[in-house]
C-alpha cells in the first residue's frame, strides 16, 4: 500500500471507532465534520459505511445533506459542492481540502492543468492562490507536479492514491482497462512482426556474406593453382635449355649470365 494512502487510513481510523457512538443524526454529522477538517484524512469510503453515518439518508434536512457533503469529500470535486444545493458551508480548512482533492482527479489530460482551467475549476481568483494550493499539494504528499509559470500550466507526473470509487465506476474502469489491454496487444503484435521482419533480414545479410566470402575464397584459390602450374613450366624450360659451341658440341648452361659466359670462355680457349 501507498505510504500516503496508509498515513490517510491511519488518520482516518479514529473517527471510525467514534461512529459506533455516533447515534444521534448531530453527533454523526458533527463526525462528518470533524473528519473533514482533520489533518491527513483523504479518504472516507469506511467511514461511509458505518451504520450511524449511513442512517443520515433518513434524517431531517437538517442533517442528512451532510452524507451528501461527505460523499463529496470522499470522490466528489470542488464543482460538484459549488453546484449542489442547501450543503453545509465549509470552513477554510474544509475548502482547502476540498480543493486539493480535486487537483487529484483533474489530471485527466494536459488542457485541464493550465491556470485558466484550474482557477475556473477551483473557484480561485489570483494565481499566486492557484500556485499555493499546488504547493501545498506537493509537501503534502497528494501529487507531484512542477509550475510552469511560463506556460501558466501544471505539470503532473502522479498523484497518490487517495480518491474513493465513486459508485458504478467499476464497470468502467473495467472497460477501460480492457481497452488498453486490447491496444497493449495489437501493439506487442506489430513489434513482434516487426522483430521477426529484421531477424529474417539479418540472416539473409548473413547468407549473403558467407556466399560472398566462399566466392573470394575460390577465386583466390583459383589464383594461386595457377601461380604454381606457371611456376613448373617455367622450371623445365630452363632445365631444357642447351647452347651450342663453335665444333657442335652441345653444352648444358645455367641462367645468371656470369656462370655461362665463363665456362662458354674457357671452351673457347680449350679449342684455341
Amino acid at each position: 500500500m501507498d505510504q500516503t494512502q496508509q498515513k490517510a487510513l491511519n488518520a482516518l481510523e479514529p473517527y471510525i471507532l467514534l461512529s459506533k457512538s455516533a447515534n444521534s443524526p448531530r453527533a454523526a454529522a458533527d463526525l462528518v465534520t470533524q473528519a473533514t477538517s482533520a489533518p491527513n484524512t483523504f479518504v472516507f469510503a469506511e467511514l461511509l459505511q458505518t451504520p450511524n453515518i449511513q442512517a443520515l439518508q433518513t434524517a431531517s434536512k437538517e442533517y442528512a445533506p451532510y452524507l451528501t457533503l461527505l460523499h463529496i469529500f470522499a470522490w466528489g470535486t470542488w464543482s460538484d459542492y459549488t453546484e449542489t444545493t442547501n450543503l453545509p458551508k465549509l470552513s477554510n480548512v474544509q475548502e482547502q481540502k476540498l480543493r486539493q482533492l480535486t487537483l487529484l482527479s483533474l489530471p485527466t489530460s494536459p488542457t485541464t492543468l493550465t491556470y485558466a482551467h484550474l482557477l475556473s475549476e477551483l473557484s480561485l481568483s489570483t494565481t499566486r492562490a492557484l500556485e499555493d494550493l499546488v504547493i501545498s499539494s506537493i509537501y503534502a504528499g497528494l501529487l507531484t507536479a512542477k509550475l510552469d509559470t511560463l506556460s501558466q500550466r501544471v505539470d503532473v507526473s502522479s498523484v497518490a492514491p487517495l480518491r474513493d470509487l465513486r459508485p458504478g465506476s467499476v464497470p468502467r474502469m473495467v472497460s477501460v482497462l480492457e481497452d488498453w489491454d486490447t491496444r497493449c496487444v495489437s501493439v506487442l503484435g506489430e513489434i513482434e512482426g516487426q522483430v521477426r521482419e529484421i531477424r529474417r533480414k539479418a540472416q539473409q545479410q548473413r547468407k549473403r556474406e558467407t556466399e560472398h566470402e566462399k566466392a573470394v575464397a575460390k577465386k583466390m584459390g583459383e589464383n594461386e593453382d595457377g601461380k604454381g602450374k606457371l611456376g613448373k613450366r617455367g622450371g623445365g624450360e630452363e632445365a631444357d635449355e642447351m647452347d651450342i659451341d663453335e665444333s657442335g658440341r652441345k653444352l648444358r648452361a645455367k641462367r645468371g649470365g656470369g656462370n655461362f659466359l665463363g665456362g662458354l670462355g674457357r671452351r673457347l680457349g680449350g679449342g684455341n
